[in-house]
């Protein structure tokens, strides 16, 4: 990225201060408040607050958490093309969870918005081609765009899949009709947003 010469001495404290992690969550959480307001916390709160919402989160971060590590992911990513091959019918219950969370789209164009807003940085600071404008930058960024819905697709499945396998068909449905209610769809949205800004 810096080209010949040294690394800037602050780089260290930059990079510190970026994934401070004080500082992701009050950002993630500010923004996550002010989408949220006038919307319907209390039963988003009840729904995780209760059964089987608070199991399904837990089951979430623990998936979460295993997938951190390569091997654990390339297997998670195995098992999901295995489930895929058989048409596991888990498959079509977490599709319609995925669709109701636009969680496909969302997750695509947050990488995209990411990538953009990197790309435009590099730009700014002049560490890109001199050829290269903002049109070039936003065309790269679209060329990518299959790549990253494949590459999303397949992660979200293999970690959909592993996260809710100790989960009944039952708590699923639970989840699939709280995503498609007003207030599901309203954090579902705001959740998408507020990351979306912190990664930008």
């Amino acid at each position: 990225v810096f080209g010949p010469g040294p690394v800037p001495a602050d780089w260290d404290r930059l990079v510190a201060a970026i994934y401070d992690p004080s500082a992701m969550e009050e950002a993630v959480l500010g923004r996550l408040a002010a989408e949220l307001e006038g919307e319907d916390v209390a039963a988003m709160a009840g729904f995780f607050e209760a059964e089987p919402g608070r199991s399904l989160v837990a089951l979430e971060l623990a998936a979460r958490e295993a997938m951190l590590d390569d091997d654990a992911e390339q297997a998670a990513k195995e098992r999901a093309a295995v489930a895929m091959a058989a048409e596991d019918p888990r498959l079509a219950l977490l599709r319609r969870y995925v669709e109701a969370a636009d969680l496909v789209d969302g997750n695509v164009a947050s990488a995209m918005n990411a990538n953009h807003a990197y790309l435009l940085a590099l730009l700014d600071g002049g560490a890109l081609d001199d050829g290269m404008g903002e049109a070039e930058v936003t065309a790269d960024v679209w060329s990518q765009e299959a790549q990253i819905r494949a590459e999303t697709t397949e992660w979200l499945y293999a970690f959909l899949l592993a996260a809710y396998e100790p989960a009944s068909d039952a708590d699923i449905e639970a989840l699939i009709a709280f995503t498609e209610s007003g207030p599901g769809r309203a954090l579902a949205r705001a959740l998408t947003v507020a990351f979306d800004r912190l990664y930008v």
